[in-house]
């Protein structure tokens, strides 16, 4: 380390020791973390997707990165990273300038790549997970362009991490990283992942549980939606403000809630929207494999 680099840190430490001051680091990308497990390991793939627009329907995929890693099923601790993909793709038609202007991925850097098929299957061989900061995104855009995505569990650290219960004011994953120590130049798929792949290392700073474990217990847990099939019109206002939201497509009120809520809900629903009339309702199963994609889980009729 040259005289300089040791200053610099100096300087750092000192400032880090202060309570006046708070000191990002720039994040160095690593493979190792951990020289071994206590326990059983198992495999996980943190995704990114740059796409043209946000649009899952018109819109497509431009590049697509995957860091493939070992963690510690116990614990969520990250032991390694065992593989790394990172493709380019065009999209046969031009990227408009303000998605360009978010991340520099410009119609030249990508004319005549293609995301390699046959790599990215062998890549997902023998993954558990999937995890993305968006999957509400980033799911339809990699399925529609990778079908294999379909049938592999899924996770979002944007939504199934209770980053405000452990005092966050924010979940974008640049705030998250900044408030964990760390900064990095975001918008490119690869440098995304691995600064996700920091931020789920961190124990989380109430539960001190490792990100990574709070992630993937929330994840495991299917939620069931429920849809108030047959709602009288006056019951509405009610449904709305419980939390139902309209699906103008079926014409019908339906709410997300956990497996373990799903019996008081459906009290609920017979009592103040069915006003303990006779009624059935639609019980639609999400689990990891299907949440966050753009089609439904099985659904079921119960008598309530």
């Amino acid at each position: 380390m040259s005289n300089v680099n040791v200053d610099v840190e100096k300087a750092a430490q000192q400032l880090e020791a202060h309570p006046d001051f708070k000191v990002l680091r720039r994040l160095v990308p690593r493979d190792a973390f951990e020289e071994s497990a206590a326990g059983p390991i198992a495999t996980a793939v943190v995704l990114d997707t740059e796409t043209t627009g946000r649009d899952h329907d018109t819109d497509k995929v431009i590049e697509i990165a995957l860091v493939k890693f070992e963690y510690e099923v116990d614990t969520g601790r990250v032991i390694r990273v065992s593989d790394v993909y990172s493709g380019l793709e065009d999209p046969g038609f031009p990227i408009p300038a303000e998605t360009i202007a978010i991340h520099g991925i410009t119609d030249d850097m990508v004319a005549g790549h293609q995301l390699d098929d046959a790599r990215i299957a062998e890549f997902m061989v023998g993954t558990q997970w999937v995890i993305a900061h968006n999957a509400s995104f980033d799911r339809p855009f990699t399925e529609a362009r990778l079908p294999l995505f379909k049938d592999v569990a899924w996770a979002c650290t944007h939504v199934q991490i209770p980053w405000a219960d452990e005092g966050f004011s924010g979940s974008k994953l640049e705030y998250l990283a900044w408030s964990s120590g760390f900064f990095y130049d975001a918008h490119r798929s690869e440098v995304d992942c691995r600064a996700l792949l920091e931020l789920l290392r961190h124990p989380l700073p109430k539960s001190k549980q490792i990100a990574l474990h709070a992630l993937l217990t929330q994840a495991a847990e299917p939620v069931l939606r429920l849809w108030a099939t047959g709602s009288p019109f006056d019951s509405k206002d009610v449904l709305r403000i419980r939390g139902y939201r309209w699906d103008a497509a079926r014409k019908v009120w339906h709410r997300v809630v956990a497996k373990s809520a799903a019996a008081e809900e459906s009290v609920w629903l017979k009592e103040h929207v069915y006003k303990n009339r006779p009624a059935q309702i639609e019980v639609e199963v999400i689990d990891a494999k299907i949440r966050f994609a753009d089609r439904p889980g099985p659904r079921k009729t119960r008598v309530i």
